[in-house]
């Protein structure tokens, strides 16, 4: 199974985004709009600069106080994105976001960002897949396979 799986899934890809030099209440804002826990720091929402989650954000608000809300989100962001394409295995994915602690991964295409997949989109997959086994096999063992 690759990521393509995941993007076929979805609804409509979650493509949002935040400005570097947004403030971090506007983030805030944006996240709650979109019901997301991470975003894409991007100046066009193609090109991605950082990514930042609300995990980033809480955790910035208990160093730094309500004070962090009016810094600009390239103060917290996280610059080095780990990113993926939608022809990677899933199973590999997981991994990484397993390994390093992640929750959130853009996907991009030509460079260019075109979703944002988690670690619960991740799971969804393996437990569609684990039940499609169980059925199959289901099915076989009764005969109807």
């Amino acid at each position: 199974m690759t990521v393509q799986r995941i993007l076929d899934t979805q609804l409509s890809p979650e493509r949002a985004f935040v400005k570097p030099d947004a403030k971090i209440r506007e983030a805030l804002n944006v996240l709650a709009d979109n019901n997301v826990g991470a975003l894409i720091v991007s100046t066009d929402g193609d090109q991605v600069v950082g990514i930042i989650s609300e995990r980033d954000i809480v955790r910035g608000l208990q160093k730094a106080g309500d004070g962090l809300l009016e810094k600009p989100v390239r103060d917290l962001m996280t610059e080095k994105v780990v990113t993926c394409v939608a022809t990677d295995r899933a199973a590999s994915i997981m991994a990484t976001m397993v390994a390093k602690h992640m929750r959130h991964m853009p996907v991009l295409a030509d460079g260019k960002f075109v979703s944002m997949i988690s670690i619960r989109d991740l799971l969804q997959l393996r437990l569609n897949e684990v039940q499609s086994e169980a059925d199959a096999m289901r099915s076989y063992i009764a005969g109807n396979g």
